[in-house]
C-alpha cells in the first residue's frame, strides 16, 4: 500500500512550506523520486505507509544494506509535550493544527523542512527516503540510502562537520543548534504517554531468548554513551537486587542529550570486545522519570539552618509590608472614631427623635444631674487639666485617687468632653488576661490593633522549640510577650502621629516646619491617651506596666500625644520613674468629697426622679423635702464619708423607700461581710501576701482609733515577727493591704506616715466586726497563739545560749551581765506567755459557750 505524501512522511501541513516551482536535478536528495506539481508548487514522493509509530505502526523502522538512519535533534520544542497529555489530543490529526501555530510566514526560514534540508550538505552522497517526525522527542528520524563505496559513519561525520561550520538554530531555541547522530541500534518508535527525561534506564537483555547476558560496567557504559552528551551520574543496580533484567541508570546533564542517546542506541548489540559477553548483549533503553515529589520537603528538612531563618525573615517582611499599614489604619479609626455611630449625623437625629417619645435614658439623666454637683466642686481640677493639655511642655499627668472617687468620669466626661481624638486604654483586662495570647488580644483590642494573630505566638513557640532541638539554636520564629506588646505600641505610636499631623495644612504659616517641630508648636492638635487602672493588681508580673510606661514616655518626649494616667496605687512613682527618671510628673490627687457636696449629691439624685403624687402641696415639694426621715441624712453621710460609689449606692437605696439609717446599716453589714471574706478567711487564699493575724490586728486597731502610726504598726510583734513566710516583711504586707484597699496609707513629704481605713464605710464595718464576740475571740486567739509561738521561740533561743554558757569550764566575770540579760529576757517572755495563756483560756471559753 502506498500513498502520496509530502517531504514529511506523516503529511503534516505544518511541516511543509509553499515553494515556487524549481529544478532539483542537482540536489542529491533523490530528485528522481520527486514529482513536480504545477498547481501547488510543492514536491511529493511515493513511499511505503509509515507514521510516527514506525512502519505499519510496528514501532520500528528497518534499514537494509547501503541504508542508514540519522536522528536530527532540536527540530520541535519539547514544551509541546504537555499538549500530548490531553486525552482528546490522541488523534494525530490535531498535530498539524498545533504545529501551524509555531510556523508562521515570518519564520519560514526556520521551518522544520528547511532545517532538515539545510542540515544535509549538497555534497553528501545520499538519498533521503523517509523522514519520521518525533514530536515528543523534539526531533525526526531521516532514513537515507548511500552507495556501496561510502559507509554510513562517513555520511554521519560529513553532516556533523557541516553543522559545525554552518550551525542551524531554531527560533524557539536560539542558544542550541540542531544536532544529528547515526542510529546504531534499532529505535523503538512508540507513541505511548511516556515523555523524555534526562535519566535513561539501560536494561541488559540477551540476544536470544534464554541466552546469557553480561552486565556492562560503568566504564563500558561511559565509553558508549559519552559521545552523546555529558553524563552527570551512572548508577548500577545493587548487586543483591533480584530485579530482572539487570539494569543501570544514566543521568545526562541535559534532557536533549538523553533523547539523542536513547534514539540512537536503543536496541544496540554490544559485542564481547566492548564487554557484552560471548553472545553479546542488547541494550534496551527507556526514559526513567525523576521523582521530584518530595525534593522541596527533603531540601527543607536537610537544610534547617538556612530554611527556618529564611522563612522567619519572610514572614516578618510580609507582616511589616502587608499587615502593618492595615493595623495602623484601624488604630487611626479607633482614635479619631471614624466608624463610631455616636458621631454620625443620622444616628444623632434618630437618637434625638427617640428620646422625645421613649424615656429609656431616665436613669442616666438622673445620674448626670446628680454628678453635676460633684463636677461643680471639682471644676478647678477640670480647668487645671484643660490648661495642661494646651501647654507646649511635655504633658505627663497622673490622677491618683481611691477606687470610686470618680477619676474616670472626671477626665473623660468633663475634662475631655469636647475632645475628639482620644484613646482610652484600660489596663485591667490586659493585666487579668490568662496567657500570652489573651494578653496580646486584650492589648490589641484596647487600641484597635487589627488583624492580630495571637494564636500564632504559641504555634511559633512550638516551631522555635523544635528548631532549637534540631539545629541547636533558636530560629527567631517565636516572639516574646515583650516583643509582641512593643509591636502593638509601635503601630499605635505611628497612628497617633498621623492623627496629630492630620490637622496640618500646606497653607499654614508654619507649614515649613518639620513634623517634630510642628507637633511641639501645636499641642492642641495632639491626641490624648488615657491609661485607666494603671498598676491594677501590681503584685503580679509588671511586664505590661513596664511596657506601657516606656511607651508613654516615648509618646510624651516626642510630642506625639498627651498622657493621662488614672491609678489607685500610691506607689505609681516607682513604676513610672523607670521610664522617665529625669522628669517631674504633674499630679492630681482626688480624695473623698466633702460632707456638703455629698449631701448635695444624694439630694440631687433623689430630686432628679420627681414623680410626686397626692395633694397639690406635695406636688410643689421635691422628693427630698417630702421625706420625713431626711433628718437622718447628715449622720449617715458622716458614716459613709465622701466615697462616690458608696454615696450612689446609698442614694439608690433611698429611692427604693428605705430610711437613711436602714440603708447605711445594710451597707455597713455588706462591707463587713466583704472584709471577712476577702481579708480574714484563708480558705483558697494561699497566694495572699498577708496573714489573717496581721489583717485582724489592723481591723481591731482601726476600730478603736481612726488612724495608726505607720512605724508603730511595723514594730508590733504581729508584723515584725510573723511566722507566715509570705508575710514576714511588714512593709510589703502593708503595701499589699493598701493595694487590696483594706487600708489607706497617707504620706508626709514622701514618707508613709499614718494608716487609715480603705474606705470611710470600712471604719464602721471594722467596729461591727469587733462587736462579734465569737469572731473576735477566734481571731484574737489566733493572734495570741502566734505571739505565744514567737515568745516560745525566743525562750528556746535564750535557754540554748544559757546552756552553752553553762558548759564552759570556767565562768569569767565578763559573762555575768550577759547571763543576767538572758535571764531577764527569759523571765519577761515567760510572764508574757503566762498572761497570754490565761487570756487564751478565756477566749476558748467564749468559743465553746457562745454561738
Amino acid at each position: 500500500m502506498s500513498r502520496s505524501v509530502l517531504f514529511n512522511p506523516t503529511s503534516l501541513p505544518g511541516l511543509r512550506t509553499a515553494r515556487p516551482r524549481c529544478d532539483f536535478s542537482h540536489n542529491p536528495i533523490s530528485p528522481s523520486r520527486w514529482i513536480a506539481n504545477d498547481n501547488l508548487g510543492r514536491w511529493k514522493v511515493l513511499r511505503r505507509a509509515s507514521s510516527e509509530a514506525g512502519e505499519d505502526a510496528t514501532g520500528h523502522i528497518s534499514a537494509t544494506s547501503n541504508e542508514g538512519i540519522l536522528f536530527f535533534d532540536n527540530l520541535f520544542p519539547l514544551k509541546l509535550n504537555w499538549l500530548l497529555r490531553i486525552p482528546w489530543h490522541v488523534d494525530r490529526k490535531n498535530i498539524p493544527d498545533i504545529l501551524r501555530r509555531f510556523n508562521s510566514q515570518t519564520l519560514s526560514s526556520y521551518e522544520t523542512l528547511n532545517m532538515v534540508k539545510r542540515s544535509i550538505p549538497e555534497s553528501a552522497p545520499i538519498k533521503v527516503t523517509e523522514i519520521l517526525p518525533r514530536i515528543k522527542d523534539g526531533g525526526a528520524f531521516v532514513k537515507f540510502s548511500h552507495s556501496a563505496n561510502v559507509s554510513a559513519n562517513d555520511v554521519e561525520q560529513q553532516i556533523i562537520d557541516h553543522l559545525k561550520s554552518h550551525p542551524i538554530k531554531p527560533w524557539f531555541s536560539p542558544f542550541q543548534q540542531v544536532r544529528t547522530n547515526l542510529v546504531k541500534g534499532r529505535p523503538w518508535l512508540e507513541d505511548l504517554y511516556r515523555f523524555p527525561s534526562s535519566r535513561i534506564k539501560v536494561e541488559f537483555v540477551p540476544t536470544s531468548p534464554g541466552g546469557e547476558v553480561a552486565e556492562l560496567s560503568q566504564e563500558a557504559l561511559y565509553s558508549i554513551f559519552r559521545k552523546y552528551g555529558k553524563l552527570a551520574e551512572i548508577t548500577s543496580q545493587p548487586f543483591d537486587s533480584k530485579v530482572m533484567p539487570r539494569y543501570a541508570e544514566l543521568d545526562f546533564s541535559r534532557i536533549r542529550q538523553a533523547i539523542m542517546a536513547r534514539n540512537c542506541l536503543h536496541g544496540l548489540t554490544v559485542p564481547e570486545v566492548l564487554g557484552g559477553g560471548k553472545a553479546g548483549t542488547i541494550l534496551r533503553l527507556s526514559y526513567e522519570p525523576k521523582i521530584k515529589t518530595h525534593w522541596i520537603k527533603d531540601w527543607v528538612v536537610n537544610h534547617p539552618r538556612v530554611v527556618i531563618p529564611a522563612i522567619a525573615a519572610l514572614v516578618a517582611t510580609v507582616t511589616v509590608a502587608v499587615f502593618d499599614p492595615i493595623r495602623t489604619f484601624f488604630i487611626k479609626a479607633h482614635v479619631d472614631h471614624a466608624f463610631s455611630l455616636k458621631d454620625n449625623r443620622l444616628y444623632k437625629w434618630f437618637k434625638s427623635q427617640a428620646t422625645e417619645y421613649l424615656d429609656f435614658r431616665h436613669s442616666h439623666r438622673a445620674e448626670d444631674i446628680s454628678l453635676s454637683a460633684i463636677w461643680d466642686d471639682r471644676k478647678s481640677v477640670v480647668d487645671q487639666l484643660q490648661t495642661w493639655l494646651i501647654e507646649t511642655a511635655d504633658t505627663f499627668i497622673i490622677v491618683q485617687g481611691p477606687r470610686g472617687s470618680g477619676k474616670k468620669e472626671l477626665i473623660i466626661d468633663q475634662a475631655l468632653k469636647d475632645r475628639r481624638n482620644t484613646l482610652i486604654i484600660d489596663c485591667k483586662p490586659i493585666q487579668e488576661a490568662r496567657g500570652d495570647a489573651a494578653t496580646i488580644s486584650s492589648a490589641a483590642a484596647a487600641v484597635g490593633y487589627w488583624p492580630v494573630f495571637s494564636w500564632m505566638n504559641s504555634f511559633s513557640s512550638l516551631i522555635d522549640l523544635a528548631a532549637q532541638g534540631t539545629i541547636g539554636v533558636k530560629s527567631g520564629f517565636s516572639e516574646t510577650l515583650d516583643t509582641q506588646l512593643a509591636k502593638i505600641w509601635q503601630n499605635t505610636t505611628t497612628a497617633l502621629k498621623q492623627v496629630a499631623l492630620a490637622n496640618r495644612h500646606k497653607d499654614d504659616k508654619d507649614a515649613q516646619l518639620g513634623d517634630d517641630d510642628w507637633l511641639e508648636a501645636h499641642p492642641e492638635c495632639r491626641p490624648v491617651v488615657v491609661i485607666d487602672n494603671f498598676l491594677h493588681k501590681n503584685d503580679e508580673s509588671s511586664i505590661v506596666y513596664d511596657k506601657i510606661g516606656e511607651w508613654a514616655a516615648a509618646l510624651t518626649t516626642s510630642n506625639v500625644a498627651h498622657l493621662i494616667f488614672l491609678t489607685n496605687d500610691l506607689s505609681y512613682s516607682k513604676s513610672l520613674s523607670k521610664a522617665l527618671p529625669d522628669r517631674v510628673f504633674r499630679q492630681i490627687a482626688l480624695g473623698d468629697i466633702t460632707s456638703e457636696v455629698a449631701r448635695k449629691f444624694v439630694t440631687t439624685h433623689l430630686d432628679s426622679d420627681d414623680e410626686a403624687g397626692g395633694t397639690s402641696e406635695d406636688k410643689r415639694l421635691t422628693p427630698s423635702r417630702r421625706r420625713t426621715d431626711m433628718i437622718e441624712l447628715d449622720d449617715c453621710i458622716e458614716v459613709l464619708g465622701g466615697r462616690l460609689t458608696d454615696l450612689e449606692f446609698f442614694a439608690r437605696r433611698l429611692k427604693t423607700g428605705q430610711s437613711p439609717n436602714r440603708a447605711v446599716a445594710e451597707i455597713i453589714e455588706q462591707s463587713a461581710s466583704e472584709i471577712l471574706k476577702m481579708y480574714l478567711l484563708t480558705i483558697g487564699k494561699a497566694d495572699m501576701k498577708w496573714s489573717t493575724e496581721q489583717a485582724w490586728y489592723l481591723i481591731k486597731s482601726l476600730a478603736t482609733d481612726e488612724k495608726l502610726r505607720y512605724n508603730e504598726v511595723l514594730l508590733s510583734n504581729t508584723f515584725a515577727s510573723s511566722l507566715t513566710t509570705s508575710a514576714s516583711n511588714g512593709e510589703t504586707v502593708l503595701e499589699a493591704l493598701s493595694a487590696a484597699e483594706l487600708i489607706t496609707v497617707k504620706t508626709y513629704k514622701g514618707r508613709p506616715q499614718t494608716i487609715h481605713a480603705g474606705k470611710p464605710v470600712y471604719q464602721a464595718a471594722f467596729k461591727v466586726l469587733t462587736q462579734d464576740h465569737v469572731l473576735k475571740s477566734r481571731l484574737d486567739l489566733a493572734i495570741l497563739t502566734e505571739l505565744t509561738k514567737i515568745e516560745t521561740k525566743s525562750i528556746d533561743k535564750y535557754e540554748n545560749e544559757l546552756n552553752v554558757i553553762g558548759t564552759l569550764p570556767k565562768q569569767p566575770k565578763e559573762l555575768g551581765p550577759r547571763v543576767q540579760y538572758l535571764l531577764t529576757k527569759l523571765a519577761a517572755s515567760q510572764v508574757k506567755v503566762e498572761a497570754w495563756e490565761k487570756e487564751m483560756g478565756l477566749l476558748k471559753k467564749v468559743l465553746t459557750t457562745e454561738l
